[in-house]
């Protein structure tokens, strides 16, 4: 039994890293408010290695539709500034000598259709994770058979395994009602 348990816990830790997965690759995805969570993923080149900009620079949020970017050195300004425009943001960054301003355009209808398209094309990614979590999970206690472990308890713990899916899979369709009404609400 314990076997059964420790690969139920392994499937549930696997959902739960496609869970934050999905959630990290929500956060790039900008609903039309200024978030900085919108520049992770960037990188420089900063002293001959590849750098995330927060690590060469602070970035703040002064207001809903501006991110305000102060690099830690004068020199890198034009590295981020080249990061940012060769980003799919969609960003044109300002540069004032001091600090480098973003700002967030309102978005079109069509925009956010398209952004909640991308949405769902994440959301079915996570689903499709979870899947093969659970057929992972479902296998590796099914090689538990030829070990003596009854078929009763097989059953039990896929059964387990489904209700822990079905939960994970709901969880998943609440994040992305509640992301897409974040990008349809103008």
């Amino acid at each position: 039994m314990e076997e059964i348990e420790f690969y139920i816990d392994a499937t549930v830790e696997t959902m739960d890293g496609a869970i934050k997965h999905l959630n990290i690759e929500l956060s790039k995805i900008r609903a039309g408010k200024a978030h900085t969570s919108m520049l992770d993923g960037l990188t420089i080149d900063y002293y001959g290695m590849q750098t995330p900009i927060s690590g060469a620079a602070s970035i703040t949020t002064p207001d809903a539709r501006t991110i305000a970017i102060k690099p830690f050195e004068k020199g890198i300004f034009g590295e981020i500034e080249k990061s940012i425009r060769n980003s799919s943001l969609g960003l044109n960054p300002m540069n004032d000598g001091e600090i480098i301003r973003l700002s967030i355009p309102p978005l079109t209808e069509e925009r956010r259709r398209d952004l909640v398209k991308r949405v769902k094309q994440e959301i079915e990614v996570a689903k499709i994770n979870i899947r093969n979590a659970r057929q992972d999970g479902n296998n590796s206690i099914k090689k538990l058979k030829g070990d003596g472990v009854s078929e009763d308890s097989i059953k039990e713990a896929e059964d387990k395994i489904q209700k822990k899916t079905d939960a994970y899979i709901a969880k998943i369709d609440q994040i992305f009602n509640e992301k897409e009404k974040d990008i349809m609400s103008v």
